[in-house]
């Protein structure tokens, strides 16, 4: 099985979840979303998997979420995925996806469900 990570290095709960996986002898395909920003479709995907709704992995506390205005206004799902595209430093990190299901490591700890 395949296991992705969507890993920011400079995020200490990625850098967590990532040695956990080493750790526990698990090599993920590593995605650095900042640099390779996944696509609306693929934000779907991974949000299907980990049974959330687009709102549920926006980090509200980023100086973009503010930026966009998105505290202020309501917008439909697809928009918001198209948003968190975009901006990718306003998806929740890491998000690691084995298989059919997918997992937040907030805590680290909670990937290991998945495996």
């Amino acid at each position: 099985m395949t296991v992705t990570m969507y890993h920011n290095p400079r995020c200490s709960k990625s850098r967590q979840t990532l040695a956990l996986l080493k750790e526990r002898g698990v090599s993920p395909v590593i995605v650095e979303y900042l640099k390779t920003p996944p696509r609306a479709d693929d934000l779907k995907a991974i949000l299907k998997k980990l049974g959330l709704r687009p709102q549920d992995i926006v980090r509200t506390k980023e100086a973009r979420y503010g930026e966009l205005g998105l505290k202020e206004r309501a917008v439909s799902d697809d928009e918001l995925l198209a948003l968190l595209s975009e901006n990718p430093i306003l998806i929740e990190r890491p998000i690691v996806v084995a298989g059919k299901k997918a997992a937040i490591g907030r805590p680290p700890e909670t990937v290991l469900a998945i495996l």
